[in-house]
């Protein structure tokens, strides 16, 4: 039974991981509606986004910087030698990484603590004095988190390596918990504070369920520091402009969140609800695939048969579940949010800008959920430059996009500027792609792309169709009513959309394998 569950198939580990990710944005989705009912849209959850920020950039240079590039393609490498050298070899490897980066995180979150009075002016110039101090406390608190999730990174990259991917799945599902119980439990005992205080419990069950499965695959913790190892030496190599890129996200983050803080009090919460809700076909669909994929990509990268079947097959299994929910997310956009953010202070005027917001999002997602997948076969490749440079270049059309369009469109401006410079950004990644490597198997892609659009067409006018059959049945001023329109029409839809792929035969032999 464990073995089906952990096989190496892309498509069975991706369902895996999409399983436990869906959980994990249903918690997410549960979260925001606490949130959103408890404060509403206002000072005090934007007060809460911008203390997240800081600490949320360091794990992402030190964490994601050294994973993503560099870490599992190595430790993958060291565990394909001859078996009686790759336990010890690799658990060293993985051990000195670990260590190595404890060290940083400390210094960093030490120093990130020092000067956040400095940081937070910094990055919320629009902040009243009393929302600044309120504001750099938070941070403190949540400066702990990265040291928690850094250490949960590795251990994830070590089980991601063994294609262990159940165990890994499950960690973002207690971290979300965790900010659930500081929402519902810390926040009555210490307000605000609470919800701090609910993202560092978060990060140390992050890290928590993934010891006894690391420890199960034969990891020892050691203590093991050399900076001289060759290993070493090689992840930093990779692990420098593959931070940069980050750099380069993380700085558009902090410029949008600075343009936000300008802006009238709860735009910035307004803009990260939009981007949670849009961000969850994004995890569950692009972001599983992605990640279930890396290994294999890393294995094999430089043989170009079966790295261009492999995305090939990954790529049309993401635009599969992608293109429609595009469609049912921008028809649905009012029903959802009012589903989700409508309660307690979360006011009819919130409940507009969200939607409006959304709405931009939405239209980008078919590139947000494909670019991590395109940027993974460049790191398998050991390229972090390419990604880089591309990443730079839509962040600069972003701020540039970002501050011409809040001036007539405001707080919705941000995400439509944030969607043009996305599919900027995947459409130079996917040529530079095709330089590199060749003919990415594009007729077949844009085959099975256009019969899900086809398929999508027919999805979108039975939504649409049945939120007018339904509405005089129901009454909408209440959640059920609201519930019942979105929840029957999205259904109807998506079985719409299964016919029709059906008779296309729109899905390919990989899909079946789902």
């Amino acid at each position: 039974m464990l073995k089906k569950i952990f096989n190496n198939n892309i498509t069975t580990a991706a369902f895996l991981i999409a399983l436990s990710s869906l959980i994990s944005r249903l918690l997410g989705v549960f979260r925001d509606r606490i949130l959103a009912g408890e404060f509403g849209a206002g000072d005090a959850l934007d007060i809460y986004y911008v203390a997240f920020r800081i600490p949320d950039l360091i794990f992402n240079l030190l964490v994601l910087g050294a994973l993503s590039a560099g870490f599992i393609p190595i430790f993958t490498k060291l565990l394909n030698k001859n078996k009686t050298s790759k336990e010890a070899e690799a658990c060293n490897f993985a051990n000195n990484v670990i260590n190595i980066l404890i060290i940083f995180l400390i210094i960093f979150c030490g120093l990130g603590i020092i000067f956040s009075p400095f940081l937070i002016k910094l990055i919320a110039p629009g902040f009243s004095n009393d929302k600044q101090i309120l504001t750099v406390s938070l941070t403190k608190i949540m400066f702990l988190s990265p040291i928690f999730l850094g250490i949960s990174g590795i251990l994830g990259g070590i089980l991601q390596s063994f294609k262990r991917f159940f165990i890994y799945s499950l960690s973002p599902i207690l971290y979300n918990i965790g900010i659930i119980i500081g929402a519902l439990f810390f926040v009555p005992i210490w307000g605000l504070y609470g919800l701090a205080w609910g993202v560092v419990l978060g990060a140390f069950f992050h890290m928590l369920i993934q010891f006894p499965a690391v420890i199960n695959l034969g990891f020892r913790p050691r203590l093991v520091i050399n900076f001289h190892n060759n290993c070493i030496k090689k992840i930093w190599k990779i692990m420098v402009p593959r931070v940069m890129a980050i750099g380069v996200t993380q700085i558009n983050l902090l410029i949008i969140t600075v343009i936000a803080s300008t802006l009238a009090s709860g735009s910035l919460t307004i803009f990260n609800f939009a981007n949670n809700l849009q961000y969850f076909p994004i995890g569950i669909f692009g972001i599983s695939f992605a990640v279930a994929a890396f290994p294999s990509f890393s294995e094999t990268a430089f043989n170009k048969k079966d790295l261009v079947f492999n995305f090939s097959a990954t790529i049309r299994n993401i635009l599969f579940f992608i293109i429609p929910t595009t469609v049912l997310l921008i028809i649905l956009r009012s029903q959802i949010i009012r589903i989700i953010l409508g309660t307690g202070r979360f006011t009819w005027h919130d409940t507009i800008l969200t939607m409006n917001t959304l709405g931009f999002f939405a239209i980008s997602l078919f590139a947000q959920a494909t670019i991590p997948l395109l940027t993974r076969v460049f790191y398998a490749r050991h390229n972090s430059k390419t990604p880089f440079f591309i990443g730079l270049s839509a962040t600069i059309l972003n701020i540039i996009l970002s501050l011409w369009l809040i001036n007539k469109m405001g707080v919705v401006g941000l995400a439509l500027s944030f969607s043009i410079s996305s599919i900027f950004n995947f459409i130079l990644l996917w040529l530079a792609l095709r330089f590199q490597v060749g003919n990415m198997d594009e007729i077949k892609i844009l085959i099975s792309t256009i019969k899900f659009s086809i398929a999508t067409i027919a999805c979108g006018i039975t939504a649409q169709g049945m939120k007018f059959i339904i509405w005089p049945f129901i009454d909408m001023s209440k959640f059920w009513g609201v519930f019942t329109q979105c929840s029957v029409s999205a259904i109807s839809g998506i079985l719409v959309y299964f016919i029709f792929c059906s008779l296309l035969r729109g899905r390919n032999a990989e899909c079946k394998t789902l």
